[in-house]
C-alpha cells in the first residue's frame, strides 16, 4: 500500500474503533435517539457501515475502468478542502443524501445489534484495506469516487472524506450521549 494510503487508513481505523467504543458505552441506550427524529447511535454506526459499503462497491467498479479516469484537477481539490472544512466545524449538521439515508432503517427495532454491525463494518474495512494494498499507483491522481455533494475524489481524497465523516458522525454520538444523560423534563 503507498505510504500515504496507508497513514490515511491507519487513521480511519483509529477513528472508527473510537466511534464504535462510543456507542459500545452507550449500550442499550445506543438504539435511543435523543429526540423524535433524530438518530440514535446505533443509526449513525448503520450509516457509516452502510456508506463505506456503497464507497468500496463504487471504487472496486470504477478500478475496472481505469481507462476513463480523469485526473485531478484544481477544482477538486477546492471541492474536497471545502468538504473537508465543513465536516470539520462542530455543531454543523446535514442531510444524508437521499440514497445513503434510504439505507438506514428509521425504526430502531429494524438495526441489527451493535456486535453484528462492528463485525460487518470490519469485514468491509478489510475489503477496502485489500483494495488500497493492491490500489495501483497511476492512478493516485485519478478521480475515481464521486461524492454526491461536491463530485469526484481521488482515493487520498476520497479516504480524507471517510476519516471526516466518521470524526463528524463522532460529534454527534457525542452530543447523542450528552443529551440521553441528561434528565427528562418530568424527571426533575
Amino acid at each position: 500500500m503507498n505510504n500515504r494510503l496507508h497513514l490515511r487508513f491507519e487513521q480511519l481505523e483509529r477513528a472508527t474503533e473510537q466511534l464504535l467504543q462510543d456507542a459500545e458505552r452507550l449500550g442499550e441506550r445506543a438504539y435511543t435517539a435523543p429526540a423524535a427524529g433524530q438518530w440514535s447511535a446505533a443509526h449513525v454506526v448503520h450509516h457509516l457501515a452502510a456508506s463505506e459499503v456503497g464507497i468500496g462497491q463504487y471504487l472496486q467498479h470504477k478500478l475496472l475502468e481505469q481507462d476513463q479516469l480523469r485526473k485531478g484537477n484544481l477544482g477538486m481539490k477546492l471541492r474536497a478542502a471545502l468538504l473537508r472544512l465543513m465536516l470539520r466545524l462542530p455543531g454543523l449538521k446535514f442531510k444524508a443524501p437521499s440514497r445513503v439515508a434510504a439505507l438506514t432503517p428509521t425504526d430502531t427495532q429494524e438495526l441489527p445489534p451493535l456486535a453484528d454491525m462492528r463485525q460487518q463494518w470490519g469485514s468491509t474495512r478489510r475489503h477496502l484495506e485489500q483494495l488500497l494494498n493492491e490500489f495501483p499507483g497511476p492512478l493516485l491522481h485519478r478521480a475515481i469516487f464521486k461524492h454526491p455533494r461536491v463530485g469526484m475524489l481521488t482515493i487520498e481524497q476520497t479516504l480524507d472524506f471517510m476519516l471526516d465523516h466518521v470524526l463528524h458522525h463522532r460529534q454527534q454520538l457525542a452530543r447523542i450521549s450528552k443529551a440521553l444523560s441528561q434528565p427528562t423534563p418530568a424527571a426533575k
